[in-house]
């Protein structure tokens, strides 16, 4: 029987849940397969409608599933209510953007006369790769998890989903999947179209099966070793889409300390201990100028920190890893200057005390750059911005890296610009990379370890990752799908024509 721990308390209880078998890991792979050429088959609309009835499910089920999630994750209802919100906002996206059509990059040539002689009629776009693994992650359990951006991306695309309960909340993963279940009993979405299993053993089985073609991945580096090496022994390969590291480097200008140093510090103590730390996109080291100015960012962060309560991680093995995270990283160099209280006397839940560390840019190394996911901070003091630009070459590449600077200071970012490029997939001006926005122009996703792909895992263009292209060589229009048609009704969808690109009227 798999049980659910409340992380305030520790306290565990019975899920009613077992951990699926292989046969019940087979069955959903199966169902998950015979759905694929139906819910391809049934068009763009029917997949737009079956996504705005999922909007709808989660907006009717919300009080539930934030009751349910905050007892499994002590996340707390404003954040909790916050990520409903989100999870219905890119279902209702999604289904714009499937009735858009542009995705599909529809391209028509016809057959005529070329430069290098006669040439046939050759129609390409994309289609679905096939059924999708979808694995939840521990810190997001509605954006991230069985309501989230993979789910919706992969059924935009055609793709049905079977989605790996993530063993934090697997209460809330189960009345999830309740919600998208009703969704597809709404439009009459075919059977497999959604599926769910439970444990680490399905897991690792489901990403095996031959049904499956495509895997997303929120979590840690390790686990998504262990998954790719279980796809390695597959006979026919599948891409795996992974979003796993991240330090998220930030770099104070001396003119931005000099500026703004109350205001900047204030914010990045925000963002470090948001949802107690546990965001893919915490900053994990920031870059502060020497003297007065960077110092005064320092004293005040170093004043938040000392004044803030304990705050409760997901689970007891985040709670272990935060504590044997930081004291490596003292072990290895980085100095305590603040540390908040601890857990509350007498408590048995998972706390830790938001924590600031100090180290230098020119002390920086991999062992310093280890995320330490929970509310911890590495300071890193620099005198030139040569020493920043060196540190970033010694540590890992991440999803975001973020820049305080004044609009005067426009040789810094010359200096800077290119190195940021090259270290993450999102970059940040004066703000904070906590917080993605779910929109078309969005990047989440970045150079290894923080992903494994040059996709994104956020905002419409997630959709990607579980496309393929085919073309159609001289094929009989009865053979095209309406995308590629010359006859009938012309798609109101942005198609390329002998070159050109032709939008709807």
């Amino acid at each position: 029987m798999l049980t659910t721990t409340d992380p305030r308390t520790g306290v565990s209880a019975a899920t009613g849940l077992e951990p699926s078998s292989a046969e019940a890991v087979d069955a959903a792979a199966r169902w998950a397969a015979s759905a694929a050429h139906e819910l391809q088959a049934r068009g763009r609309e029917f997949r737009a409608q079956l996504l705005d009835a999922m909007a709808a499910a989660v907006e009717e089920a919300r009080d539930e599933l934030v009751a349910t999630a905050d007892s499994e994750t002590g996340l707390g209802t404003a954040r909790l209510n916050g990520e409903v919100s989100r999870s219905a906002f890119q279902f209702a996206l999604f289904a714009e953007a499937v009735r858009e059509g542009s995705f599909v990059e529809a391209a028509i040539d016809h057959a005529g006369d070329t430069p290098l002689g006669p040439g046939p009629d050759v129609r390409r776009m994309l289609v679905s790769i096939g059924p999708v693994a979808v694995f939840g992650s521990s810190n997001f359990p509605f954006a991230f998890s069985v309501l989230g951006g993979d789910v919706a991306s992969a059924i935009a695309a055609g793709s049905p989903v079977v989605v790996k309960a993530h063993g934090s909340h697997l209460l809330t993963s189960q009345r999830s999947f309740e919600v998208l279940q009703r969704a597809a009993a709404a439009v009459g979405a075919p059977r497999g179209t959604f599926g769910i299993v439970f444990g680490q053993q399905a897991g690792v089985a489901l990403v095996k099966h031959p049904a499956i073609k495509a895997a997303g991945f929120t979590g840690s580096l390790g686990a998504a070793k262990a998954l790719i090496g279980a796809i390695e022994e597959r006979p026919e390969p599948i891409p795996f889409y992974g979003e796993l590291s991240s330090i998220n480097p930030l770099v104070v200008s001396p003119g931005a300390a000099a500026a703004r140093a109350t205001e900047i510090a204030s914010g990045l103590f925000t963002s470090v201990t948001g949802s107690a730390g546990q965001l893919c996109t915490k900053p994990g080291i920031a870059f502060v100028p020497e003297g007065e100015a960077g110092q005064a960012i320092v004293d005040e962060l170093v004043a938040l920190t000392a004044a803030s309560s304990a705050q409760v991680l997901l689970n007891d093995r985040i709670r272990d890893s935060f504590d044997a995270i930081a004291a490596r990283l003292e072990g290895a160099g980085a100095a305590p200057a603040a540390v908040g209280a601890g857990a509350p006397e007498g408590s048995t839940g998972f706390f830790v005390p938001p924590t600031v560390l100090e180290s230098t840019a020119a002390a920086l190394d991999a062992e310093l750059a280890e995320e330490c996911f929970g509310p911890l901070v590495v300071v890193a003091r620099y005198g030139a911005v040569d020493e920043v630009r060196e540190a970033f070459g010694r540590i890992p590449k991440s999803l975001t890296a973020t820049l305080h600077v004044e609009d005067e200071e426009t040789e810094l970012v010359a200096a800077l610009s290119s190195t940021l490029e090259a270290s993450a997939g999102r970059i940040v001006f004066n703000g904070f990379p906590t917080g993605v926005r779910v929109t078309w122009a969005q990047q989440h996703g970045g150079p290894w370890p923080s992903t494994n792909s040059q996709h994104t895992s956020v905002g419409v263009t997630a959709v990607r990752r579980f496309l393929r292209p085919i073309a159609w060589q001289n094929a009989p229009e009865a053979a095209l799908p309406v995308e590629l048609r010359d006859a009938g009704p012309v798609p109101g969808i942005p198609r390329r024509i002998d070159g050109v690109l032709v939008l709807p009227a």
